[in-house]
């Protein structure tokens, strides 16, 4: 009696006092009194009579507690372990982890976003063209913004020349496919979402059944081929577009979106430029940090057109001189006479 009276003061104790090791005190103490008190002797031992018990019992005991507390450490590791992974035990479709509850909290604060704007960002599907110097801050954006899907499809590797102004990617993965590049660092960034790479150029064999598949479509490419391709697929599929694009200093932004009355890439840009007057930037060269102005406005502009905060840049084209400090915005209007876009126009009016 007295024996298990000092074990229960013993693991009081060191409750009381914090101690981490409190268990390997008890262990401490079964064993001295195992060994000194009951361990068979010639003579009587006159401890067995204070503590009590026998040693076969005192043994016994021993190996049930130290099974039980082995077991319980064992669940309790377990335990830990889910716990440490954010993307297991997956909620109920529509609803939150608590992970993802703490994560988004400032955007569900935000009155014009709300818990109903944030459940539209997970249950959308983004498409980003291009994982270069508007893809980068785009897709980091999105990904952290809770975009529950975003493809990302883009043809080139990581290259030294482009860490001044990717930063999507990193040195440690020159010579990676851009695209799983970006997909290791958005799910770095957010292990709530969904990645789909495609390391393939955007070409009319695979561009409309890609864009069929998304809810919103970024084009961040640099060559205009891509630019008047992405938008007639787009058009098509009835899939709103967000165009950006820059040289050196200077970048621009704007939604298009014809299915809701206002004008697509072509109707603003009617005639391909000569290739002079709007050189790439690695003829021409480019500010580092203006790839991040543009497209964090692309995403900026995607979260407002999903979740339908403020107003849009649709009908509008948004410049940013980053020289000189200066953005203004202009509007733009559709043509009656679009060769791509009238004739949805005309069917949706009917429709």
């Amino acid at each position: 009696m007295i024996g298990l009276l000092g074990f229960v003061g013993l693991w009081a104790l060191g409750r009381w006092r914090g101690w981490g090791d409190r268990w390997f005190v008890l262990a401490v103490g079964w064993w001295v009194i195992l060994m000194v008190a009951h361990m068979p002797m010639q003579v009587e031992n006159p401890l067995a009579r204070v503590v009590g018990g026998d040693f076969g019992g005192w043994l016994v005991f021993g190996l049930l507690a130290a099974l039980g507390l082995g077991y319980r450490s064992l669940l309790r590791a377990v335990r830990r372990r889910k716990a440490a992974d954010p993307v297991a035990a997956a909620p109920v479709a529509g609803t939150f982890r608590e992970a993802e509850l703490e994560r988004y909290a400032r955007h569900i604060l935000l009155r014009e976003i709300g818990g109903a704007g944030q459940k539209r960002l997970k249950a959308a599907k983004v498409l980003v063209v291009g994982a270069g110097g508007l893809g980068s801050p785009a897709l980091l954006y999105l990904a952290a913004a809770g975009v529950g899907t975003i493809g990302v499809i883009d043809a080139d590797v990581v290259e030294g020349s482009n860490l001044q102004r990717q930063v999507i990617h990193a040195d440690q993965r020159i010579g990676m496919p851009k695209v799983f590049s970006a997909e290791i660092a958005m799910r770095a960034l957010n292990p709530f979402i969904e990645v789909r790479p495609y390391h393939r150029k955007l070409s009319e064999e695979n561009a409309a059944a890609l864009a069929a598949e998304y809810d919103l479509v970024l084009d961040g490419t640099d060559d205009f081929d891509t630019r008047y391709l992405v938008n007639r697929v787009c058009v098509a599929a009835g899939v709103p577009l967000i165009s950006g694009a820059l040289t050196q200093w200077e970048g621009q932004v704007s939604l298009f979106d014809p299915a809701k009355g206002g004008p697509c890439y072509a109707c603003v840009f009617p005639v391909r430029p000569a290739a002079e007057l709007v050189p790439s930037c690695a003829e021409a060269g480019v500010a580092a940090p203006l790839p991040g102005v543009i497209g964090a406005t692309m995403a900026m502009e995607a979260v407002k057109h999903l979740t339908g905060a403020g107003e849009t840049l649709m009908g509008r084209l948004l410049i940013h001189d980053a020289l000189y400090a200066e953005t203004r915005v202009i509007g733009v209007k559709r043509r009656e006479d679009c060769a791509i876009c009238a004739g949805k126009r005309a069917g949706a009016a009917a429709g």
